[in-house]
């Protein structure tokens, strides 16, 4: 019998240990406007970084270190390339709808059980439409760390993200299509 009742206190403390890791990350994400950071990125083995800032909902701009490739979003297109040639994608068919969307991220930290990672990571695993998107957390301070996405193609695209500024004084002009400026 105190074997059952061992076994109870420890599920119990460690679902009280998750449901605060969730509520400090949504407490976090509730708090920021934007981000600034600096990335490496490997989409299928090929290594790049650079700078972005995120200003939510649903806007991006990164610039590449090494090619002057830009990758900016305004909310509703994707542009990616250099001038003058941008390719562009209608941003909901896209992972990157959903990582630049709070109130989405927010919904499905809530519904979703956590996985912790070599005891430093927090990552929450999110299915939709086709993607896979797993989003990771520092277990200490409970900020973004990066991100990984499949696609519908199967192309797996790892974002880890470094130097981060919240709610900084941001350009809104940033966020424009790559074409008008």
């Amino acid at each position: 019998m105190i074997r059952y009742l061992l076994v109870f206190i420890f599920l119990i403390l460690v679902s009280n240990a998750q449901a605060d890791n969730k509520r400090e990350i949504i407490e976090n994400l509730q708090n920021i406007q934007n981000l600034n950071f600096n990335f490496e990125q490997n989409i299928n083995g090929k290594i790049e970084n650079g700078n972005c800032t995120i200003q939510y909902p649903k806007k991006i701009y990164c610039k590449y270190k090494k090619n002057n490739k830009i990758l900016v979003s305004n909310g509703k297109i994707l542009y990616v390339g250099k001038k003058p040639n941008f390719h562009q994608y209608a941003l909901k068919k896209t992972p990157l709808n959903f990582l630049l969307d709070k109130k989405f991220l927010i919904k499905k930290i809530n519904m979703l059980e956590e996985q912790i990672i070599d005891d430093a990571y927090i990552n929450f695993k999110i299915i939709e439409n086709n993607n896979e998107i797993n989003i990771f957390f520092d277990k200490k301070s409970f900020h973004l760390i990066g991100w990984q996405t499949k696609d519908v193609y199967q192309n797996i695209s790892v974002t880890y993200i470094s130097s981060i500024k919240e709610n900084q004084q941001i350009d809104k002009n940033l966020f424009k299509s790559p074409k008008q400026n």
